[in-house]
């Protein structure tokens, strides 16, 4: 049984070896553990550091893709190497390295597929009250999206077992945490939440530039990944709005024709009717997007056996070759 830890990193030379020293390398139940390091185009020396700290793989990105890419490269890079179970952290060493094992449990156990860390963010002393109302309100709206119970869906200490790291696409830009969570459930994945610690703040997180861009990038990836496996009931909602709009000027004009003066509210009529008008297209935008689902389905199914195929010929390829040079070193 293999782990493969992945530290998706941008400028982290001043954390990443505390980040990297803080990994336990003997887990029970698991054979071998490697760190991979994703430079996310850094201008400063992360991947000497982490070359230098004990990285065993490092997966550089030419300029800066941002986190959701630089986890999707880690993902990849991960399966290749014959990752059996793929934990993702930051670099900055919030999260505790001594709870991977609890982490990890529910996959080697065969309990679930995604195991998401809860940092149990209304006792985390350095959140300001605002940040943990967001977080709640947040992670609530992200689980009526996905139909979980999951704690903390923006927390990064995640573990991932072989099938959900093949099966998940990340596809956002942004983040890969509420995205990974709608699309697992929606592929029928497992998903499970275990408690954790957090570590001593070391910098300030730059995921996001302040508190109004975070919430926009959410609720956009939210609503975006939803509509993606859902369109029919996202656009069906959206027609009902305009319906609603429109329907009460129009009544407004049947009202004041009915008393004789009609012609002077003409423009109510007209108001209402375009609103209708919006609305009708939206349902008929959502029926044809509910059939394009079918196709986004059968795309999906094609490349997670392209996936199969891929990386198991790969990490067979270098298990052969890896078995091969051994060989050669006990015959020298």
């Amino acid at each position: 049984m293999k782990l493969i830890v992945q530290i998706p990193c941008y400028n982290e030379e001043h954390t990443l070896a505390v980040t990297i020293a803080d990994i336990p390398r003997d887990i029970p139940g698991i054979d071998c553990v490697e760190v991979l390091v994703i430079d996310d185009g850094s201008t400063d020396r992360t991947s000497e550091v982490a070359l230098a700290s004990g990285a065993d793989h490092i997966v550089r990105l030419k300029s800066n893709q941002g986190l959701a890419r630089a986890f999707r490269a880690g993902m990849d890079a991960c399966l290749e190497l014959g990752a059996d179970i793929v934990v993702n952290t930051d670099a900055d060493n919030q999260y505790m390295g001594a709870d991977i094992p609890a982490l990890i449990a529910p996959v080697l156990s065969g309990q679930a597929d995604l195991v998401i860390g809860d940092r149990q963010t209304a006792s985390i002393s350095h959140f300001s009250p605002i940040k943990k109302a967001l977080q709640w309100f947040g992670s609530y709206v992200v689980r009526r999206l996905s139909g979980t119970n999951v704690p903390d869906t923006v927390s990064g200490f995640r573990a991932y077992s072989r099938e959900a790291a093949i099966r998940i696409n990340v596809l956002s830009n942004f983040s890969h945490t509420i995205e990974t969570i709608i699309q697992a459930s929606r592929r029928n994945l497992t998903i499970t939440s275990v408690p954790i610690r957090t570590n001593k703040v070391l910098r300030e997180s730059r995921l996001f530039k302040s508190i109004p861009h975070f919430i926009s990038q959410s609720l956009i990836t939210m609503v975006r990944v939803y509509a993606m496996y859902k369109p029919l009931r996202v656009f069906f909602f959206a027609g009902l709005v305009f319906f609603l709009i429109g329907v009460a000027p129009i009544i407004r004009f049947i009202y004041f024709y009915l008393q004789g003066a009609g012609q002077g509210n003409i423009q109510s009529l007209l108001l209402g009717s375009m609103f209708v008008l919006m609305a009708v297209f939206a349902w008929l935008i959502g029926l044809v997007a509910d059939l394009m689902s079918f196709n986004r389905q059968l795309q999906e199914l094609t490349l997670e056996r392209v996936k199969r195929i891929e990386f198991d010929l790969i990490a067979k390829a270098k298990a052969s070759s890896t078995k091969v040079n051994d060989c050669r070193k006990d015959e020298d």
